[in-house]
């Protein structure tokens, strides 16, 4: 995903550090990652989610992204929960 810059929201700064995910993890995935869902009526942005891997883990990053100035506006990040998620972690599980 191409963004010029990376702003974080208060509420994503505080589940990060919950979550014990750093800005640069999240950065990383903003540059890496695979976008598997898209959001385009969420306000004030249209957002997208994304699903970033590592030799290690998973990650999600719900981030609005700002076409005009190409600013992305992240909402959150969190490790998705592995009984939720198809093992790719691309979807939900069917329950």
């Amino acid at each position: 995903m191409e963004c010029r810059a990376i702003v974080f929201s208060q509420h994503a700064f505080t589940r990060m550090f919950a979550r014990g995910i750093s800005p640069q993890l999240v950065e990383r995935a903003v540059q890496l990652g695979e976008v598997i869902a898209d959001y385009p009526d969420d306000q004030p942005y249209p957002s997208v989610l994304l699903l970033f891997k590592d030799e290690k883990q998973a990650l999600h990053v719900v981030a609005g992204v700002d076409a005009r100035s190409k600013t992305c506006h992240i909402i959150t990040a969190y490790w998705p929960e592995p009984s939720l998620w198809s093992e790719d972690f691309r979807t939900w599980r069917k329950k």
